[in-house]
């Protein structure tokens, strides 16, 4: 299977070339075209409790099974977010944590499941209690709101925002932690809660805050963002 991340830095797509036989699978609702040699099925992989796990992380109850029946062919895949795409390759040995959303595509050689997370992390990293989980080997795909950028540390320590987080490997150390030592100062920095990453490891994050975005717009019950008030709302 051939593939490739076209437009990347506008509204990047994932072009997938597969020779007959070959599967790719989807996020639902991701595929964009396909040749006609190409199938679709939705399937809940994993039966019923990994489907309702997938949903608890922010994506579809079904993923998409693109087969290549009738000879090979391509499908293209684009994701929801307005963001970018990066390319993770599994080596079979490093397990990789998803925030809720980030994946796209992957081939079946990636093991998707569900991590719960404690009870403390849960509540208060902004991904919630549960995490997807990416074993195995092979390519997989992730997206992004914003552009995407890739930390490596090598023994090394960062702090990033929770709302920044795409995809961290598990040998990589992380804790929840205010931004700020006092409460006051969390408050009036702008900043609440963030991760702590420690250790060796790759690290994705994403330069825009979906939550921060969403803060431009009214919210229910008549709160007004910055682009209600400069629509005079």
């Amino acid at each position: 299977m051939k593939t490739e991340i076209l437009y990347q830095g506008s509204m990047p797509v994932v072009l997938a070339h597969l020779e007959q036989n070959e599967v790719l699978k989807a996020e639902a609702g991701a595929m964009v075209y396909m040749d006609a040699a190409i199938s679709v099925e939705g399937r809940a992989k994993g039966g019923l409790a990994s489907g309702l796990g997938r949903m608890l992380t922010g994506e579809s109850f079904f993923v998409q099974e693109l087969t290549a029946k009738r000879g090979a062919g391509s499908v293209m895949l684009a994701p929801s977010n307005i963001g970018n795409i990066a390319e993770i390759e599994l080596d079979g040995r490093t397990t990789w944590y998803l925030q809720k959303g980030a994946f796209l595509c992957s081939e079946t050689t990636v093991e998707m499941s569900v991590k719960t997370q404690s009870l403390a992390k849960g509540l208060f990293s902004g991904e919630g209690l549960f995490i997807i989980q990416a074993d195995g080997s092979g390519r997989l795909f992730v997206n992004s709101f914003g552009s995407i950028h890739r930390i490596d540390l090598d023994n090394g320590e960062v702090v990033i925002d929770n709302g920044h987080l795409v995809a961290w490997q598990a040998s990589v150390d992380y804790k929840i932690e205010k931004a700020s030592s006092g409460f006051i100062s969390s408050l009036t920095s702008g900043e609440g809660l963030v991760t702590r990453f420690k250790g060796t490891g790759t690290i994705y994050i994403q330069t825009r805050n979906f939550g921060g975005f969403m803060g431009l717009f009214p919210v229910a019950g008549g709160g007004k963002g910055v682009l209600g008030r400069l629509l005079g709302g």
